[in-house]
């Protein structure tokens, strides 16, 4: 009962942050109108971007840290509270101070660098409990999930209330999530004899090399990684724009665009994340891979928003099966001493996914139109997909138990 208590509040914990992150996107065009920018798609791709840059840059120094010290609650609470302070800055330092929109982008790279850190630990906490790692990384899925899907359409309407609505919601949230990770008891593995053998004062990004440098099989998971968070990285910009322009939608119509999307990709990360510790990880992920990129394509050629829509839910659909069983991957190839690290570099691998899919996308989509947009991207995804899964399927399944036989 304990275990599964505290999986329910770091399910609560991931919602908040990822419900937080969500909020914005939907009318990311204006909030980026309402703290300054002159412009519409390329400033909302650098806000959008600088975010996954500190996501980037500091993941792997919060699970460094979290690894050294032996703990991660309170490291989650900071991360959450500092995340917070964040939002409220960019809701308020804007006007106050007449901040450039390059001040406003320094900004939001503080609150991504605070904010990762609640968000890859409060994972990685999830891989410290007992249960199965499909199950736990099936509740951090879930919780993914819920939180876009809740959060895309919520956000839209916050946007009828005002441009800087959804930043104070979002500061709200965070200061619920380090509330709620205050009551949560740490499960992570005291530093010990294997860390002490590392011992170096390593940072965090050059400590997650050298991590995935011992354990190279962590690539794989690394890369489907990358390729789950390009696509909402794309949605999350050209999808955005795309809907607004190509079909005429207001914010809250995009809203509840994206939520056909994030709805069945939160709701059957759960089950999909106990069926791979069942059956294992290689037939979800493999099979997923395979469809998901043209998947994305058949979503940009859709004629109408009935059928975008539909191929919205398809999209994720196969999200959800692929992503409890990537992230449950991680926890079955990474050493107990290790979780927060490689945690760290699996939320780094993707970011850097994210921000991939805004900077491409978005640069593509201002260049040669949407339709270019999506299939750049779904041709990366399955040329991604081709090159990962040879190597994959090498992985030897009696070295690791969770692959199912």
């Amino acid at each position: 009962m304990s275990a599964r208590r505290d999986r329910i509040r770091l399910a609560t914990v991931v919602f908040a942050v990822l419900l937080a992150q969500v909020l914005l996107y939907p009318g990311v065009p204006d909030l980026v109108a309402a703290v300054g920018a002159t412009t519409t798609l390329d400033a909302s791709m650098w806000f959008l971007a600088v975010e996954f840059a500190a996501f980037v840059a500091f993941a792997g120094i919060w699970g460094a840290i979290s690894d050294r010290l032996g703990r991660r609650a309170p490291l989650v609470v900071a991360g959450a509270l500092g995340g917070a302070v964040g939002y409220f800055a960019l809701a308020v330092l804007p006007g106050a101070l007449s901040l450039s929109f390059g001040g406003v982008l320094a900004l939001r790279a503080v609150q991504g660098a605070t904010t990762i850190g609640a968000f890859s630990l409060s994972m990685t906490m999830l891989m410290d409990l007992d249960g199965g790692h499909g199950k736990n990384m099936g509740a951090a899925g879930i919780a993914i999930g819920l939180g876009t899907a809740v959060g895309a359409p919520l956000g839209g309407r916050l946007y009828g209330l005002g441009g800087l609505v959804p930043l104070y919601a979002a500061g709200c949230l965070l200061v619920v999530a380090g509330l709620v990770a205050l009551s949560i008891p740490d499960r992570a593995p005291s530093s010990g004899d294997e860390q002490e053998a590392d011992g170096s004062e390593e940072g965090g990004i050059r400590r997650a090399v050298t991590t995935l440098t011992e354990r190279p099989v962590l690539g794989l998971p690394y890369v489907f990684g990358f390729i789950d968070r390009f696509t909402a990285g794309f949605f999350a910009l050209v999808g955005t724009v795309y809907f607004r322009q190509a079909f005429d939608l207001d914010a809250g119509a995009t809203g509840l665009m994206l939520g056909l999307f994030f709805a069945p990709f939160a709701l059957l990360q759960y089950p999909f994340g106990v069926l791979s510790d069942r059956v294992g990880r290689t037939g979800p992920i493999v099979a997923g891979s395979a469809l998901y990129g043209f998947a994305v394509v058949g979503v940009g050629i859709s004629p109408t928003v009935p059928i975008a829509a539909v191929g919205m839910v398809v999209v994720g659909v196969i999200g959800a099966l692929m992503a409890p069983a990537t992230m449950a991957l991680v926890s079955d190839l990474s050493s107990e001493s290790g979780r927060g690290t490689a945690m760290a570099g699996f939320n780094a691998a993707g970011s850097l996914g994210f921000l991939a899919g805004i900077v491409v996308g978005g640069t593509v989509a201002d260049e040669f139109g949407f339709l270019a947009a999506f299939l750049t991207a779904g041709a990366l995804e399955i040329a991604i997909a081709l090159v990962s899964i040879p190597a994959f399927l090498r992985i030897d399944p009696e070295g690791v138990s969770a692959f199912g036989g």
